[in-house]
This record gives structure tokens, sequence and C-alpha cells, in this order.
């Protein structure tokens, strides 16, 4: 690229002064764009290397291990989350996982259509992050992709029946590389074996007989929407297993927002008003009891671990400040008291 806005350069070296400027800026702004673009490519073929290299060292990963018994209604703490967290599930997007404000900025870019296409003729990189809807995903990778209306519809029908009862939160969180062709076929694929590799195998039928798989799904889909980190998983993750044990409706406004969406299509997680609670739809946990029918969103194995290993509290009521800070209430009436302390209503 550097040799074609030499040439380009030398070629107009006979123009007026007015027109030489204007061209040293474009070819210092094009020089620019091309530094940049090297530079991007060389800092993200590090830190993927970087992972590699990591992720090679890391022994395969043993079945989740569990500290809720859903049958006698008890959470208890287990030793071994924390552990198995740092050693087998803290991921390239864990929330937990601290990156350089410059990496995050390079990967960004690296991974824009924009920038795809300028970088690479062939290939292409393709991400599905922790809380997104197949319905984005497909939007997503369409754009990147090229596909059409027909070609999203048909990827999201392969992934939907590759795992059988599951037709939600099986597209795995992570990165794809892929070439810039690709068919929905081909990257189908590539999301499922990524969920068999990484979920499923730690999934046995002895833990799934305590806790069927679909229901970690579901609550771990929820958790993803209304926590911010690992730890505010697994507080919330023991307030909704203490509101199943008691058969309390949930409440809870991710599903609203999940069943809102429904009714406003390309609106994927609508703002939440007070009628929505009113919302006719399996997914509104403020009228309908227990979790919802499927879930609601792709989790992260951070959001999986944190649903099976909730934290032991009394708390029945949550939320978070404007500064993402954790409340809990044993009571609603504390919960209320809460809510005015920081917002001046119960809101």
């Amino acid at each position: 690229m550097r040799k074609h806005i030499h040439r380009a350069y030398r070629k107009v070296c006979d123009t007026s002064p007015q027109m030489k400027r204007k061209i040293r800026i474009a070819y210092a702004t094009l020089l620019g764009i091309a530094i940049l673009s090297g530079a991007a490519i060389v800092m993200v073929a590090e830190i993927q290397l970087k992972r590699l290299e990591e992720a090679a060292r890391i022994p395969e990963a043993p079945p989740f291990p569990i500290s809720v018994n859903p049958q006698l209604k008890t959470i208890f703490e287990n030793p071994e989350v924390d552990t198995y967290f740092a050693i087998y599930v803290s991921s390239d997007y864990s929330r937990n996982k601290k990156i350089s404000w410059l990496e995050e900025t390079l990967e960004k870019i690296a991974i824009s259509r924009w920038f795809q296409q300028l970088a690479s003729p062939v290939a292409r990189v393709l991400v599905i992050y922790p809380g997104e809807r197949k319905e984005e995903i497909a939007e997503e990778f369409g754009d990147i992709l090229k596909w059409d209306e027909e070609e999203e519809a048909r990827f999201v029908s392969l992934v939907d029946q590759s795992i059988p009862n599951l037709d939600e939160g099986v597209y795995f969180p992570g990165r794809y590389l892929t070439h810039k062709d690709a068919t929905p076929e081909e990257i189908a694929s590539l999301v499922t074996t990524e969920f068999t590799s990484e979920l499923l195998k730690r999934y046995p039928e002895e833990l799934a007989a305590q806790i069927p798989l679909k229901e970690t799904l579901i609550l771990a889909s929820i958790l993803e929407r209304e926590a911010y980190d690992f730890t505010d998983m697994r507080e919330i993750s023991g307030i909704i297993w203490n509101r199943l044990f008691i058969d309390m409706n949930l409440q809870l406004d991710a599903t609203l927002q999940y069943a809102k969406a429904e009714k406003t299509p390309g609106v994927w997680w609508p703002q939440i008003v007070p009628k929505d609670k009113y919302i006719e739809s399996p997914f509104n946990t403020y009228e309908n009891e227990g979790l919802p029918p499927a879930p609601i969103a792709n989790p992260s194995l951070d959001a999986v671990l944190a649903a099976l290993n909730p934290i032991e509290t009394n708390c029945m009521f949550y939320f978070h400040d404007d500064n993402s800070n954790f409340h809990c209430s044993v009571t609603y009436e504390e919960h209320v008291e809460l809510l005015k302390q920081y917002y001046g209503q119960g809101r």
C-alpha cells in the first residue's frame, strides 16, 4: 500500500503549489492509515498469540463445580469455585479480564467491518459477545460476511437445530476466524463446535441430573444481562435461587427487555418503563412464576459457573446504583428504604 501511495505522489509533483499541499495532506493521511493498520494487525496478532500460548498451558477443563441443591433448596460455599474460575473460565470476554486501553481500542478497530475489508482481502474475524441475542449475532455476522436476510435466517436455523432441545444460549461467545466468503453452514459449524468443546464437555450427565443444562443456560443468560462481573453474577444468582426456592416471581427487567423486543424487532434490548410489567409474554417474570421458557441471550462460561455456584445470601431483593454498586435487602421494606436513600423514591 505504501509503494502505491509513493508512486501516486511522484506522478503529481509537477502540479501547482496549492494542489501539492493538498496532495501532501492526503499522502500523510493515507500513510497514517497504513501505519495504523499495520500496527493494529501486529498488536492483535501478538495478543492472539499470547492468548493461544496461555490456552495451551491450561489442561482440559474438568466438569463445572456446583454449590446449589435445587431438590433440598440449599446453597453451600464451595471452595473449588474461585480456583475453577481463575484457571478454566476467565476468558478473553470475561468481565474480570483486564486489558489495556490500547489493546481494547485496537481490537475494536481490527474487528470492525471497514477495517477488515481494508486490512485483509481474504480473512474475516467474527465476534460473539456475552449477552447477545441470536438475532443480533446473525445480523452482525451478515454485515461482515455480506449475507442477505435468507442467509442470516439459515445460519440461525442451523445453529438452533444443532443442539437438541436448545434454540438459544448455544452461540458460544468468542472470536471466530474465517474467510470472507464463508457460508452460513460453515459458520454454524464453527459456533456449535465451540459450544460443544467449551461447554457441553464440562456438563456431564451427573451434573445435568441435578440441574438440566437448559435451566442453567436460562439462569446464566439472565445473569449475563443483569450483572457486571463474576462476583456480581454469583450474588444475583443467590438471590434468584432464593426466589425460586419459595416460588416467588423473579421480577427481572432483563426478561422484560427480551419480551418487549419481540414486539419491537430491531431493538434488541429496549428501555423498560413501568407499564412493561404487564406485557403478555411467557418471558414476563413479573407475571409468571419460575424461570422463563428459554434463555434470553447467549451466556459466557462466567455466567454458567455463577448460575451453578451462587453466593449464599439471605437477600431477596437487589439493585445497582448509578455507580454500578450492588445493594441487596432481605425484605421488600428494606429494599424500598435503600432505593429512597439513593433515588429519593422507592421507584
